[in-house]
């Protein structure tokens, strides 16, 4: 992994603007498509994340697993000869923004089936994205759903016992 520190300011893919950008911390990295290395990356992701992130953070664990297996599984077809990026920031405040690129053709947002609809119940896809959504603050698609950008705010800010977000 490679890790890049930076004194440099944004704010939130997602909804820009609406959340004032604040000093940030990076990791970033490209792995071919392999299953495999699902678990030991996100170890790795996760582990760069509690320096920054007291707390549980099995919510972020979750998502950034389901969103790497979409990208390998359904994006790239678990094609060893594409690659799957990633990215992490972790604010100095706590917030945690991660993106994932597949080299995938995307698809369509309407075409993913609602897990939870009794229909869809045993379909094979829908709660990647499903969970991604449930677990984080954020969760938006760029590209075709080739992109996705999650974002986790720090729900008790440094100084700010009893206040939440």
């Amino acid at each position: 992994m490679t890790f890049t520190s930076t004194i440099r300011s944004e704010a939130s893919k997602c909804e820009s603007g609406s959340y004032p950008p604040v000093p940030f911390v990076e990791l970033r990295d490209s792995f071919p498509s392999d299953v495999g290395i699902i678990s030991p990356l996100v170890a790795q992701v996760m582990q760069f994340i509690s320096r920054y992130r007291s707390g549980d953070n099995f919510e972020i664990e979750l998502a950034l697993s389901e969103a790497l297996a979409n990208g390998i599984i359904h994006g790239n077809q678990e094609d060893p000869q594409k690659c799957v990026c990633i990215s992490c920031r972790c604010s100095t405040e706590g917030d945690v923004s991660i993106t994932v690129q597949d080299e995938g053709h995307g698809f369509e947002m309407d075409t993913v089936p609602n897990p939870t609809f009794a229909d869809n119940r045993l379909s094979g896809s829908g709660r990647g994205i499903y969970l991604m959504k449930a677990l984080m603050d954020e969760v938006c698609f760029e590209k075709r759903g080739t992109v996705v950008h999650m974002r986790k705010g720090f729900a008790i800010r440094p100084g700010a016992e009893g206040e939440t977000k």
